[in-house]
């Protein structure tokens, strides 16, 4: 039987039995086969600033990262990401012993739970989450908590005592992202105020995955919450080059931590990619010393793009959640007379020529997220003009 060895022992184990091709995949190709305007997988149409990539042509032609890196990274972009760190938010790291450069934030969460997880520990997790973070707990033998952000008054919301619940003796660490994928919530201070007290009462690890640090709207304020008392020695920080460059295609990212974490992060990390992107290191580390110019515009563009979106979301029909941070547009099907997210986005490339994401793919609780569907606003302007045209058809067959 097809799956199946000869002893009818399933072929992949146990602990990742759950997981098949990743909805991302599935939609990608509907696209493809259907010509529809993907707005599904969260990735930009446009390349990145030029000068960037020209330094990564520079540093291929000079030979500088053609061979092995080193296996905590390039000393440049160790030290641009510790000037970052310094010159955004205050927090000062050392780039020989707190920096380690990943293939990507994904392969920085893979590494952080392999590292300091032991089978049985418990990860607090908001949800919905992005799907990696279920199947990374799972390769570490962990057992993931959701704790369910809500929609309340127009945005999805953390109870903090819910949160405060969900911790038990077991919990090993809290796993928090923000920018919020894929609801677009942003922390606010008085929040992560009260995870670090939580954090500091029970002696936990936190892991905080920070792409969309840049890409924050309406007054919202990013906030690192290693930059919190008590929580520079027990966070895990990480980032990546993809999100803030418009460049997902390097797989550049990174933690920094005190010396303890990275160096148990680091002894996982080894095994997996070892070392990775060598010749884009040396352009990331440029492209984290441009001048906050860059920053403001690339966050501005972005905010045009998802005014842009919401505004023909809602023309539309769709309940729209305008997010304070990422680059993804949470909407409500049930205004539309829908109430299937998975049903819903596998007609639509059909129905309207678009794709987009059910949200229920990131809950464990698949019915808090049923009537969500997430699209990503990071593309062209006049795709995403031709996506809303698309989409106003759907308001005439309601």
């Amino acid at each position: 039987m097809a799956g199946m060895t000869s002893s009818a022992r399933p072929l992949l184990n146990r602990r990742l039995a759950e997981f098949g091709t990743t909805i991302f995949a599935e939609m990608s190709a509907l696209a493809l086969s259907t010509g529809a305007i993907n707005l599904g997988q969260g990735f930009p149409d446009t390349d990145g600033p030029r000068e960037i990539r020209e330094a990564a042509v520079r540093a291929l032609r000079e030979g500088r990262g053609n061979q092995y890196p080193p296996g905590p990274g390039v000393p440049e972009l160790r030290t641009a990401v510790t000037e970052h760190q310094r010159r955004r938010y205050g927090l000062t790291y050392d780039p020989d012993t707190e920096v380690l450069v990943t293939a990507g934030a994904t392969e920085a969460i893979a590494a952080t739970l392999l590292a300091l997880l032991e089978p049985g520990d418990e990860v607090v997790a908001f949800e919905p989450y992005y799907d990696s973070y279920a199947a990374c707990i799972a390769m570490a033998g962990g057992t993931r908590v959701p704790v369910t952000l809500r929609p309340h008054e127009g945005a999805f919301r953390l109870d903090l005592d819910e949160l405060r619940d969900a911790v038990t003796d077991n919990t090993r660490l809290l796993l928090i992202n923000t920018p919020h994928n894929p609801t677009g919530t942003v922390l606010s201070r008085e929040e992560l105020t009260e995870i670090a007290r939580l954090a500091v009462e029970r002696d936990l690890l936190v892991v905080t995955d920070e792409v969309y640090e840049h890409l924050v709207f309406d007054g919202a304020e990013h906030l690192p919450l290693a930059s919190f008392p008590g929580m520079r020695e027990r966070t895990v920080s990480i980032s990546s080059a993809g999100k803030t460059f418009s460049f997902t295609g390097w797989k550049v990212g990174w933690i920094t931590a005190a010396p303890g974490l990275v160096t148990a992060v680091r002894s996982a990390k080894q095994y997996l990619t070892y070392v990775a992107s060598g010749p884009f290191q040396y352009a990331v580390a440029e492209a984290l010393a441009l001048p906050d110019a860059y920053f403001d515009a690339f966050r501005a563009d972005m905010l045009a793009k998802r005014d842009l979106l919401a505004a023909g979301l809602e023309e539309a029909g769709f309940g729209v959640f305008r997010p304070a941070g990422t680059y993804f547009v949470t909407t409500d099907i049930r205004p539309l007379g829908e109430s299937d997210g998975f049903a819903f986005c596998r007609a639509l490339p059909e129905r309207a020529g678009v794709v987009a994401i059910p949200n229920a793919v990131f809950y464990d609780h698949r019915e808090e997220g049923a009537p969500f569907v997430r699209f990503a606003f990071c593309k062209r302007t006049d795709k995403l003009r031709e996506a809303i045209e698309r989409l106003s058809d759907l308001r005439k067959h309601l």
